[in-house]
């Protein structure tokens, strides 16, 4: 009977040293933030602002791009927002830029799980609109904005990243690229 008790114990300890291999769980890289530093914008585009020194504003290339229209590209962190610029003509021209601006927003309620606006105004600036963060995790375009002075001009803007939408991972970058639509948003000029 001793014997049978000691090889128990024996196997027990031999097979409790078993080692098994569990998946590990997907990681991601650590991303390096760079410092805020600003520079302006100033060309002969009917608006200016100050954008981050780690992005670069291209004229938009595509084919149905119209004048003015522009992209800040973010080549570190695979991103970019697309400016769209267009002179308003009227009320009934303004609220069909609002209706458009609202329209491109609400595209994404069904990825979004929530959407967040807030208005801002600078009066100094003569800017006024609102900035959307669309939360979610396979929502196309987390931060979308407009910008008018109500009588002449209409700037609309959308963060996209050249990656597959993952926003719980993205979400520092997200976050950080907010900041400086922020800033831009406060120092953007009409001319």
């Amino acid at each position: 009977m001793k014997r049978l008790i000691v090889l128990l114990f024996f196997f027990s300890f031999l097979f409790a040293c078993v080692q098994y291999d569990a998946p590990k769980p997907r990681g991601y890289f650590r991303i390096a933030l760079p410092e805020k530093e600003y520079q302006k914008f100033d060309s002969t585009f009917p608006y200016n602002f100050q954008y981050p020194v780690y992005g670069e504003v291209v004229p938009d290339s595509r084919e149905w791009a119209e004048a003015y229209w522009a992209d800040l590209v973010f080549d570190a962190f695979s991103a970019r927002i697309h400016l769209s610029y267009k002179a308003v003509e009227g009320s009934d021209n303004l609220y069909t830029y609002l209706e458009d601006a609202h329209t491109f927003v609400h595209k994404h309620i069904p990825k979004a799980t929530a959407i967040h606006d807030e208005i801002f105004m600078i009066d100094e600036n003569r800017v006024f609109g609102m900035l959307f963060r669309i939360k979610g995790r396979e929502a196309a375009s987390p931060l979308q904005f407009y910008a008018t002075d109500s009588t002449d001009h209409f700037l609309r803007g959308a963060l996209y990243f050249e990656t597959t939408p993952n926003n719980d991972s993205l979400a520092p970058v997200i976050e950080f690229i907010e900041k400086d639509v922020r800033h831009m948003l406060f120092t953007l000029e009409w001319k």
